[in-house]
């Protein structure tokens, strides 16, 4: 479930078998799943301000813009794409996590003049190498003249879509923000047919390529424990005094102070790894230097590949470290800067 919502997250292939297409053909990801919060009036802007340490100001139409939301003490709440529809309206399309009430609960308590809704617009994903010539085979060759985290317009069955150069994986491709549930079959359809050539698969976001890719996941590798500093977003972090948020102050400290622990890649050695559902300790011979959060084996690095927030002292890419796997095994590593070569 993410977001009150089915993600499907498994068809007749392998996570592996999936990888390997992904990385070499196109797929299809039903992520309806990443609902939109519709913020819309007056104060939409600055309602968008006060969640995110990203200074959206410099937004045009057209962009897609990568947010952390924090909170009062700096920590996270979402990590969404904002998108600029107008300087009056914007989507965040979220990862799971509640920002609906926590837009709406600031626009209360702020007498702000916006309407915070979630509109019927449902995202599907075309990601992989062969994604781009299949999107402009349906919809024409401007597809190609959309740069990378920009949107346009396309036409389907009398309709108007958005159509952003984005997605949940480093191989490129797109995501349709359908608007109009009732689209959505009609929409698969034809992507589906028109995606026979290309060999086309339904697939979903793809656990080796998410963590060999250095793609972070709230609720695991980022909670509202966690700071924008320690994952690795200082660069969507602004202190000009005329962007205002929530939690300034707290980042602010936190800016001065530095953090003890960054998010790294782990390779580690061994027989494919189990499912990691709790985390892995992750130890430098007795101390305890970080906890996997995300992990599986990767076929083309042969290797077990895992994301973990490891103390600054021991993050240096080359670190030997062992991992306690849930198996009762205990396994040699090396921590890698992210994403893993």
């Amino acid at each position: 479930m993410v977001n009150h919502m089915l993600l499907p997250k498994a068809y007749k292939t392998t996570v592996e078998e999936d990888y390997w297409h992904l990385r070499q053909h196109v797929q299809i990801w039903d992520v309806s799943c990443q609902r939109q919060v519709q913020i819309e009036g007056p104060c939409a802007e600055e309602l968008v301000q006060l969640m995110t340490p990203r200074n959206i100001s410099k937004a045009k139409v057209g962009d897609c813009f990568y947010l952390p939301i924090i909170d009062g003490n700096a920590g996270l709440i979402n990590d969404p794409v904002m998108i600029k529809l107008s300087n009056n309206k914007f989507w965040l399309s979220i990862a799971d996590s509640d920002v609906l009430l926590y837009a709406t609960g600031l626009a209360l308590g702020r007498g702000l003049d916006v309407t915070v809704s979630e509109p019927d617009v449902s995202p599907l994903a075309i990601q992989g190498p062969k994604a781009e010539d299949l999107m402009a085979d349906i919809f024409g060759n401007h597809i190609r003249d959309i740069g990378f985290f920009k949107y346009d317009w396309v036409s389907f069955e009398g309709t108007k879509q958005l159509i952003a150069r984005s997605g949940y994986s480093r191989q490129g491709g797109f995501e349709i923000y359908l608007n109009g549930s009732h689209l959505g079959s009609a929409l698969w359809d034809r992507i589906w047919e028109a995606g026979q050539r290309f060999d086309i698969k339904p697939g979903c976001p793809n656990l080796i390529e998410r963590i060999e890719g250095g793609l972070l996941s709230y609720g695991n590798e980022m909670t509202r424990d966690n700071n924008p500093f320690e994952i690795g977003l200082a660069k969507f972090c602004s202190f000009e005094d005329d962007v205002n948020y929530l939690g300034k102050a707290a980042l602010s400290r936190i800016a001065q102070q530095g953090v003890e622990r960054e998010i790294r890649g782990v390779l580690f050695d061994g027989d494919p790894c189990p499912t990691c559902a709790t985390p892995w300790s992750v130890m430098v011979d007795e101390v305890e230097v970080g906890k996997i959060t995300s992990a599986i084996w990767s076929p083309r690095l042969k290797g077990n590949v895992g994301q973990a927030l490891i103390l600054l002292n021991f993050a240096e890419g080359g670190q030997k470290v062992t991992v306690k796997v849930s198996d009762g095994t205990t396994r040699n590593g090396t921590i890698c800067l992210l994403p893993f070569d």
